[in-house]
């Protein structure tokens, strides 16, 4: 089903269905909130209470951005209420890499454990790096480069101008470090896995 069927289904009283949106768009809401926040605990927190207010506010979704914007928009705006609450904002300039294959899966399957070794502390380190970058260049990096939004969804979910996008972009790609490059390792950083999907999905769920 599309997300504006099932919307008009779970709006309709069929709750259920809601978990069909959840793992449909927990990987591009992680990223974003991850983009930031830091601690894993609070990335929750924000996605779960993000979730709560999507459900709550679906009968206002008009479809006039996609659900995944709307969605992002909200985790968001639970991210930077986080932030505040916590008076946490802190920014720290320092470098990251430069990644364009950073979202394609790598194929691993014909790796040793050797190899499956140095690539995970590839992508530590890559995760490292990007949770240096300021917060304003981190949150545009990991949506546009990580999730791979275009520039006006980055735009729309983050209430910027493309061109505030681009140039974010660049600098944030201009802080990275070359060494940081030769150690890249074709993996996607941030991946919200099956474990912590399944969690998620069922504590929100056990909410609503």
């Amino acid at each position: 089903m599309e997300d504006g069927e099932v919307i008009r289904r779970v709006v309709a009283g069929e709750k259920g269905l809601y978990e069909i949106l959840m793992r449909r768009h927990n990987q591009t809401l992680y990223r974003a909130v991850r983009g930031y926040l830091r601690n894993e605990a609070d990335v929750q927190d924000a996605m779960q209470e993000a979730y709560l207010k999507a459900y709550a506010k679906l009968g206002q979704f008009k479809g006039e951005a996609s659900f995944s914007t709307w969605l992002v928009r909200i985790g968001i705006n639970e991210a930077l209420q986080q932030l505040r609450r916590e008076r946490t904002m802190h920014l720290h300039a320092d470098p990251d890499v430069r990644m364009e294959q950073l979202r394609k899966l790598p194929d691993n399957g014909q790796m040793n454990p050797e190899q499956r070794t140095i690539q995970a502390e590839h992508r530590k380190l890559l995760e490292q790096a990007i949770d240096r970058l300021p917060q304003g260049y981190r949150a545009v990096y990991m949506l546009r480069e990580v999730e791979g939004m275009g520039v006006a969804e980055v735009a729309q979910c983050m209430d910027l101008t493309e061109s505030n996008v681009k140039v974010r972009l660049h600098r944030a790609k201009d802080m990275l470090k070359e060494a940081i490059w030769k150690h890249h390792a074709d993996a996607p950083a941030f991946e919200f896995g099956n474990a912590h999907c399944d969690r998620l999905v069922e504590a929100v769920m056990a909410r609503i």
